[in-house]
Parts: structure tokens; C-alpha cells; sequence
């Protein structure tokens, strides 16, 4: 066996930046640099951000003794970018601009990117994104909303579908490319997506469309949503909050914390239940949903992300879909190790990189 390849994984969250060191696929190293939210709003733009973020990147190497020049590869998760398929993207200036000007959403994952090509840009290291939240893969049929004035939109937990896909490929014994697959991650926000042969052919928004979540309306009756915003109650920042923040589980509980709500139910609050009910309701609803869009042909369905770690919320959502064909329960989602995995894959050579823009 040869030597192992020495990979630096960046994930850059809202009020933390979570870095590792892997020797091939094994953490040597990892660390949690955390922020106060409201120290972050000092800074009017993610630009202002980063010379800050890329001070405790230097400080984490340092105190650790790590030269940068001495890793194969450096990787971040992607940012919301130009919308293209899954696969690892070398980080390039076009990229990192249009993360960092939020030209297609605002996210603080846009500073990763630039992060890594700053580090690398003179010591001749690769740097790569893998399976950005952008990846968009839907089929012509699956833009239709409705009216033309809107085209659904591809926007999900790419990354941990992907690497929960691929799990089950590895475990089933067939080659994802092979497989069709229902996938539902499963966490403050809730995505289900349809894997048709290596490819998300359909996929509910992140953001905008599927089950409620534990701080997330979902897919809502369109008038009444529309009624609600032209009411005057609320602002367009306040809506928007309610929508995205404080909807779902926190709207009808008080509460994001599905440990807190289980609690609740196991001591007989019947309110709590029929909530936490539903939202397991809505979940099956859209499995079934991606079954017809790959016609009934499915390999299996994968449940994944935080809330897959609830025995109640995935027994309630299996005893509606087990009919459609097996289940893969996978809870968590590793990130960092998915962004490992995929770094592998490119240095070995087993999955090209591709030009962003």
C-alpha cells in the first residue's frame, strides 16, 4: 500500500468553520472554530468575513505544526453557485465571485471556496468543491411549476444524498449508476430526491417545497400563502423568517429540538404527537411522490440526516412506504468524511474534476 494522500476539508457554517485533516479517508485531525452571530453581523457582506475566517484557518494549521504545501488536495464544501451537475468542481476566480457577490443566494458556505483557493493558489494543490448544494440534474418535465412566470429550481442537500446513495450502492453491491433510489434527508431542512441511474432527476427545494421541517414551512396552499403576505400582519423579512427559521416544528411547538418534542410526547402530549405525526406523514407523501417519477422502479429508499437518528419519526414514515421497496436508514450526515471520500476519488483518478463556468 502506498503512502496515504493528505487531504484539508473546509465547511464553512453560518457561526462555524469546521476543519479537518485526513490521511486518505481516516480524520487525523479535526476542530470546531466557532463565531458569535452577533460578532459576524459586524460585517456587512461574507467578503468582509473572510479575511477573519482565513486567520483562524492560518491559526489551526499553525498550531498544529501543518505546512499547506504538504497536502495533496485541499477541499470546501460548495456554495450556492451556477446550477450544473454533481461532481467535483476545481475552485477557480469565477467560482469564488459569484459565491462571494451572492449572485445565485446567499449562503455563508460561499467563503469556503475561496478559502481553499487562497491557500493553494501559489503552492500548485489542487482545490475542489464535490456535490455543491447548486447540483442540478432535473430532467425538463421536473422545471414545471405551474405557471411560466416560475421554474422549479434545484437546490438540496446534495452532498449527503450523494455520499447516503452511494452507502447504499456499496452496501446493496451495485454500482449507484446503476440503482434507482429514493433519498430523504432529513434534518432542519428536509430534501427527497429521486436517483435515477447515478442522477437526481427530480427533488423537492430545500427552501421552498416539501414536508415541514423542524424550523421550515415547506410546500404551502398557494393562495392562502399568498392572502397571508398581503395581509399586512407581517413585513417581507418577517414572512420570510416564518417560512424559513421559525416554521414547521417551531411554529406548532415552540420548539426545532425533535429530542425535546419526543420528550414531550412520551409524556402523553397528544399535540406534540399528531405534529410530529404529520411531519412523517408528509415525509412518506413525498417519497411516494419521487416513486412515480421513477415509475414504481425502485432499488431502494434511503433515510438520512439528523432526524434519521429518531426510531419514532422513521417507524412512522416506514410503516407508509415499505411497500415500495427496502429501506436504508443511515442517521447523520458526515460531511466532512463525504468531502474526504470524493477527494479520494479524485486524486485516484476515479472521478474527473470539472470547470466551473
Amino acid at each position: 500500500m502506498g503512502t496515504p494522500c493528505s487531504i484539508l476539508v473546509i465547511n464553512v457554517g453560518s457561526t462555524s468553520t469546521k476543519v479537518a485533516v485526513y490521511d486518505d479517508t481516516v480524520p487525523r485531525l479535526t476542530e470546531t472554530l466557532t463565531y458569535v452571530a452577533d460578532d459576524l453581523a459586524q460585517h456587512a457582506t461574507l467578503r468582509d468575513q473572510l479575511p477573519r475566517r482565513e486567520q483562524d484557518l492560518t491559526n489551526f494549521l499553525q498550531r498544529y505544526d501543518i505546512d499547506p504545501a504538504s497536502f495533496d488536495i485541499v477541499i470546501s464544501r460548495g456554495g450556492l453557485g451556477r446550477p450544473g451537475p454533481a461532481g467535483a468542481y476545481e475552485i477557480n476566480e469565477i467560482m469564488c465571485e459569484d459565491l462571494l457577490t451572492g449572485k445565485y443566494g446567499i449562503h455563508p458556505s460561499a467563503l469556503g471556496p475561496a478559502m481553499a483557493l487562497n491557500l493553494t493558489r501559489t503552492r500548485h494543490i489542487p482545490a475542489i468543491v464535490m456535490d455543491p448544494p447548486s447540483t442540478d440534474e432535473f430532467e425538463p418535465i421536473a422545471r414545471f411549476s405551474g405557471i411560466p412566470d416560475i421554474k422549479r429550481k434545484s437546490a438540496f442537500h446534495a452532498l449527503n444524498q450523494k455520499a447516503a446513495a452511494r452507502r447504499t450502492a456499496s452496501d446493496i453491491g451495485t454500482p449507484y449508476e446503476k440503482l434507482n433510489l429514493i433519498v430523504a434527508h432529513l434534518g432542519g431542512g428536509i430534501t427527497i430526491g429521486a436517483h435515477r441511474q447515478g442522477r437526481v432527476v427530480d427533488c423537492t427545494h430545500g427552501l421552498t417545497e416539501g414536508p415541514f421541517t423542524p424550523e421550515r414551512a415547506g410546500t404551502l396552499p398557494s393562495l392562502d400563502l399568498v392572502g397571508l403576505a398581503l395581509s399586512g400582519i407581517f413585513d417581507q423579512g418577517q414572512l420570510q423568517t416564518r417560512l424559513v427559521g421559525r416554521g414547521g416544528l417551531a411554529a406548532y411547538t415552540g420548539t426545532t429540538d425533535a429530542q425535546q418534542i419526543e420528550a414531550m410526547i412520551n409524556k402523553g402530549d397528544e399535540h406534540a404527537r399528531m405534529v410530529y405525526r404529520a411531519m412523517a406523514y408528509q415525509i412518506a407523501k413525498d417519497i411516494g411522490a419521487m416513486a412515480a417519477v421513477l415509475t414504481g422502479q425502485t432499488d431502494a429508499i434511503v433515510l438520512t440526516g439528523g432526524l434519521a437518528h429518531s426510531a419514532m419519526l422513521t417507524a412512522w414514515v416506514n410503516e407508509r412506504i415499505h411497500f415500495i421497496a427496502p429501506i436504508y436508514i443511515y442517521p447523520g450526515e458526515d460531511e466532512m468524511l463525504s468531502m474526504a471520500e470524493g477527494a479520494v476519488r479524485v486524486l485516484q483518478g476515479k472521478e474527473p474534476t470539472m470547470q466551473y463556468g
